[in-house]
């Protein structure tokens, strides 16, 4: 402790006041003791001081903030006169640089950790900070400081502190946590927090001014313990601290370690310059100092009248002490005149604040008033809505109670407490801690409690909902359970025990495998420990249902007779010798081994020429369920392989739900449309999933996915339908027997619609007994004027339209004078208000035997269609002649095509765009939607044409000075494929001849370049669609002859085949006259006049 004569203590007063007032190098208040110590045997007082830390004000629990030496005595004298005046000082003025005045006692003292609940500021003794190692503290004044020293400013994230509310903060940062750690070492606690702008950073260390908000708090860290952080593991610190009062950054001192000793230094020889050397202008005005200290040292100096009144009376030796000794305490004084001076040796970002008061308000104003009474009317609604608000409310009502009798003298408080409890925005929170008007804030506060009173109600209403729900759930537990009580008492089991039962005689009458056997006892036993409320229960109940419907060892007995099966297959479908025989042959291989194997067979034909109805005769034929489903479109892999059983509503794949309908290990499972199932996708692909189903090597363990059980499958008969191969997996197609299904010719047709359409076509149109006769000749007209297409399902339609018809025009002829099924129906004004959409009078359960009997209709009325009237029932006809020309042109020929539809003829035509000219360049156009191969095809057409006229006529030079255009008709339609070849080559060699082509040749073949006519695809449908077209030559590659021996005859009859090698073959049978001379002279005349006009122009030319 320095040690100084009452003079010089004044100077050193003075002096250390006016470096406070000015700020120039000590940021940290100086405070002396107020208390004198004399010594017995000095004529001389001695002041003893210490610098205090920072003097904060708390609240009135006398937990005040000192750092003073053990002092003497004072007399009671003295005490009295000091408390007397303490008592009249109780308002402190501060500096007017910072426009502060703060009442003694009247501080924020409520809080809640983390939430914003009143609480008791925290007591300076048990931090270190103000305390005095043990000793009680000296009763000081609680006044803030008008400067602070640099302090460390902490960013908080998310939401502001306010006020007397406490907050706990994990802190990162090794350096922030050691700083803090020696702040609570040295009883220095006190730090700054300031809301981050931007929420998601993550940091501890202030690095830019402009990243967090100007106004904060002062907080006090009333405690800290290491933590960790359950993600990353690292060590962190947790600090909970409660803020004081507003403040605002005035300057933000980046973390600079290097130069930390360079001010301090400054700061003492300023301090030593100024107590040894003082100016006279100091030393005259030391009396009118002196005058304005404490009372100890106006005492002190009436004890020293000796004492001289000038520095310059100091005696050198004196002099060289006090510089000695201040030298030796250099450190000392450094460390008390800044007491943060620490913190710099810490990379952590510290501020220079000031503090923030409330703009002056009238406690009167009704308006403060008014938003006050609205805040704590809001509060009485939370209140009664949300419990935790309830007691918030409660512990703060305490602290203003203890503090003030009446809550409206306390509105800032009231502010601050609405803003901390309410979740609102981050902006509006920190708007309220920045607003300094007490209305502004209020009104502030008032918005964002509003808000939480809206969520609180919200909260409320779910709650109860939630809460009926519940109630109703436990109250249905309870009476189940009451329930389930009585029937123990009375005997009466829940039901599990009778459903054991009937698992276990299910599978008495199955016979299953050893493996599948041991699975069900399992879940049998498991079942019987589940409680039914479970909904484990469910699933284990779902799944052995499942399990006990299958059909082990169940097959339903084959009917190995041909006679049966043939007799069946003839009954249901005319033609189709292909597939009746491929029937009676699995039938005669199972005759002879005893058993059947399943097999996969897959019908591939147009639409509508029975693919899916041959397949429910097939399993008539052979005694076998049947079951169809379709997997067009099908694009999820559990629809085959079944779903998981953890799912809810989990269910097999279709084809073990095939298997329970059926009840039969062999059924006929039909697999509809199986060229246009889904690939691929984000639920897997059903095609792959097939591909197990149907291999024979395979499917004898198929593991479906529900299940979870190997199913023998090779006893099922698999068919498939598809209308193209092209679109079907090559796997998947390698792993099934093809069997095509041509369309059908016009005696096909007319078989079918005679023994199959027309009966069910009466009998649907109710005319079975009617006298209503479809002649033949109608029928082929039908199918020659509107139904040419490969199939019989729009024959079909039109039959039935023809008898609809007939029974419409039957009806009018009997003219009846009242329906005998349905009353007439009322046109009165009456009836139509009476009469409502959704409304049915007389409604009754359906009685077989109180059906009406169909009518009878008079044996003289009787219709027949012709046709000649044919049109008065299906309309004007749709085509009107055989084929699109009946007399060709030259350059027109009519191909044969291939479509998923079915065979149809395709003509090709080739124009010359302009007369013959001379040009350097001829041209080819061609249109049609051709596509590539096709449009290769045509450019090969041309080439080959033009060599083959410069060889056959050298003389014909139409290929030289013509422009062709070549066209498909029907130019909607996509067309592609190389089998149109030797057409376009007929094309070009007749417009080149002028010589026009038969109108019954119909041709298909793809040409070569050197003229080989290749083999084709197809040839019945193309063959079909020949004879269709009223064709009666058909010209196709020689290699293709096999298949025309295949045909069958009716497809065959009335058409004359020509086969071709080359294309010289086919040239010869369609210009079988043409001789060398005539080719040559078919331009002539042409040729002639583009030579003599080219001799003309080049005679001008010389």
């Amino acid at each position: 402790m320095l040690r100084f004569k009452a003079s010089t203590t004044r100077n050193i007063t003075r002096l250390l006041k006016n470096t406070v007032r000015t700020n120039t190098f000590i940021h940290t208040p100086i405070r002396f003791a107020t208390s004198i110590s004399y010594e017995n045997d000095l004529l001389d007082s001695e002041l003893k001081w210490s610098p205090n830390t920072i003097l904060f004000k708390n609240s009135k629990n006398n937990n005040n903030i000192s750092n003073s030496t053990n002092n003497k005595p004072v007399s009671k004298d003295k005490k009295k006169d000091r408390k007397k005046e303490n008592d009249e000082n109780k308002e402190v003025p501060v500096n007017k640089n910072n426009n502060i005045t703060e009442q003694k006692g009247k501080s924020s003292s409520s809080a809640e950790t983390g939430s914003g609940a009143p609480a008791t500021p925290p007591n300076n003794n048990n931090n270190g900070d103000g305390g005095n190692d043990g000793h009680d503290p000296v009763k000081l004044d609680t006044s803030l400081p008008e400067i602070y020293p640099q302090m460390l400013a902490l960013p908080i994230s998310r939401r502001p502190l306010f006020p007397g509310f406490y907050k706990a903060v994990v802190i990162s940062d090794p350096d922030v946590m050691k700083a803090i750690t020696e702040m609570l070492d040295r009883q220095q606690p006190y730090i700054g927090a300031f809301m981050l702008k931007d929420s998601s950073v993550d940091t501890d260390i202030i690095k830019n001014r402009d990243d967090v908000h100007s106004v904060g708090v002062l907080a006090q860290i009333t405690s800290a313990f290491p933590s960790k952080d359950e993600k990353t593991g690292s060590e962190t610190m947790t600090a909970l601290l409660y803020p004081h009062r507003r403040i605002k950054i005035d300057e933000l001192v980046p973390p600079v370690i290097e130069e930390k000793a360079k001010e301090p230094q400054d700061i003492k020889n300023i301090i030593v310059e100024k107590i040894v050397e003082p100016t006279k202008k100091e030393s005259q005005s030391t009396e009118k100092e002196t005058e304005k200290v404490n009372d100890t040292e106006e005492t002190s100096a009436k004890t020293n009248e000796t004492e001289p009144k000038d520095e310059t009376d100091i005696e050198p030796a004196k002099k060289n002490n006090v510089v000695e000794e201040s030298s030796k305490t250099d450190g000392t004084l450094i460390s008390e005149f800044n007491p943060t001076e620490f913190l710099k040796k810490f990379k952590v970002s510290l501020v220079n604040v000031s503090n923030l008061e409330d703009d002056p308000f009238d406690r009167k104003s009704p308006i403060i008033n008014a938003l006050t009474s609205e805040i704590l009317k809001v509060f009485k609604e939370i209140s009664q809505l949300n419990t935790m608000f309830r007691e918030q409310i409660a512990t703060f009502s305490a602290s203003i109670q203890s503090a003030t009798t009446n809550i409206f003298e306390e509105p800032a408080r009231l502010a601050d407490f609405a803003a901390a409890v309410s979740a609102g925005e981050e902006d509006e929170l920190q708007d309220i801690l920045s607003s300094l008007n007490i209305e502004q804030r209020l009104e502030k506060s008032l918005l964002v409690l509003k808000k939480e009173l809206m969520n609180a109600e919200l909260q409320n209403k779910i709650s109860k909902d939630v809460e009926t729900k519940i109630q109703k759930r436990q109250r249905e537990y309870y009476l189940m359970e009451q329930l389930k009580g009585i029937k123990r008492e009375l005997g009466i089991d829940d039901g599990r025990d009778k459903l054991i039962e009937t698992y276990k005689k299910r599978v008495e009458k199955l016979k299953l495998p050893k493996n599948v056997k041991k699975i069900f006892d399992d879940e049998l036993m498991k079942l019987s420990t589940l409680e039914t409320s479970m909904s484990e229960f469910g699933v284990t109940r779902n799944y052995l249902d499942w399990i006990t419907s299958l059909p082990w060892g169940l097959i339903s007995r084959e009917q190995y007779s041909i006679d049966v099966a043939k007799t069946i297959l003839d009954e249901d479908h005319y033609g189709m010798k292909d597939v009746k025989d491929r029937i009676l042959e699995f039938i005669a291989v199972g005759k002879l081994l005893g058993k059947v194997d399943g097999k996969i067979i897959c019908f591939v034909g147009p639409p509508g020429v029975g693919k899916t109805s041959i397949g429910k005769s097939i399993a008539r034929a052979l005694n076998r369920k049947f079951f169809r489903f379709s997997v067009g479109g099908m694009s999820d892999v559990a629809e085959i392989k079944g779903h998981r059983r953890t799912y809810i509503g989990a269910l097999p794949g279709r084809i073990i739900q095939a298997l329970k309908k059926c009840q039969t290990q062999n059924p006929l499972i039909l697999i509809d449309e199986i060229d246009k199932i889904g690939h691929g996708g984000m639920h897997g692909d059903p095609s792959s999933a097939l591909l197990e189903v149907l291999d024979p090597e395979q499917n004898n363990s198929f593991l479906d996915n529900y299940l979870d059980i190997p199913i023998d499958l090779s006893k099922v008969l698999f068919v498939c339908t598809a209308n193209t191969l092209d679109t079907i997996p090559r796997p998947l197609l390698d792993r099934m027997e093809v069997i095509e299904l041509t369309g059908y010719v016009a005696e096909e047709k007319v078989q079918i619609a005679e023994r199959y359409l027309v009966p069910q076509a009466r009998k649907t149109a109710g005319l079975t007994n009617a006298n209503v006769e479809l002649t033949e000749n109608a029928t082929v007209a039908l199918m020659k004027h509107y139904c040419r297409e490969s199939g019989v399902r729009n024959l079909k339609k039109q039959i039935e339209k023809i008898y609809r018809k007939a029974a419409l025009n039957i009806l009018k002829k009997i003219a009846e004078t009242s329906d005998p099924l349905v009353e007439p129906v009322s046109t009165s004004k009456t009836s139509e208000a009476e009469f409502k959409e959704d409304e049915v009078k007389d409604i009754e359960i359906e009685n077989e035997e109180d059906k009406s009997k169909a009518m009878v209709v008079p044996d003289n009325i009787s219709v027949s269609i012709t046709p000649e009237n044919l049109k008065d029932y299906v309309g004007p006809p749709i085509y009107t002649t055989d084929r699109l020309y009946e007399t060709t042109p030259p350059g027109i020929v009519m191909g044969l095509a291939w479509t998923s539809m079915g065979g149809c003829s395709l003509y090709v035509e080739s124009v010359l765009e302009q007369p013959l000219h001379n040009c350097k360049h001829p041209t080819l156009e061609r249109t049609g939607q051709l596509g590539d191969v096709m449009k290769e095809s045509s450019r090969l057409a041309y080439s080959f044409s033009k060599m083959f006229l410069a060889n056959k006529f050298p003389e014909n030079r139409f290929f030289q000075q013509a422009s062709i255009h070549l066209h498909c008709p029907e130019g909607a339609t996509p067309k592609d494929g190389p089998s149109a070849g030797v057409t376009m080559a007929t094309s070009f060699l007749s417009l080149s001849l002028n010589k026009s082509i038969e109108p019954t040749v119909a041709m298909t073949g793809e040409l070569t370049l050197t003229g080989k006519v290749l083999r084709i695809g197809g040839l019945r449908e193309k063959a079909v669609a020949a004879k269709r077209s009223g064709a009666k030559t058909i010209i196709f590659p020689k290699d293709n002859w096999s298949d025309w021996e295949e045909l069958p005859a009716n497809v065959k009859e009335g058409l004359t085949p020509l086969p071709a090698d080359w294309y010289g073959d086919i040239f010869n049978k369609l210009f079988p006259d043409m001789s060398t001379e005539e080719g040559n002279a078919v331009w002539a005349s042409e040729f002639a006049l583009l030579d003599a006009k080219k001799n003309k122009d080049h005679d001008n030319d010389d």
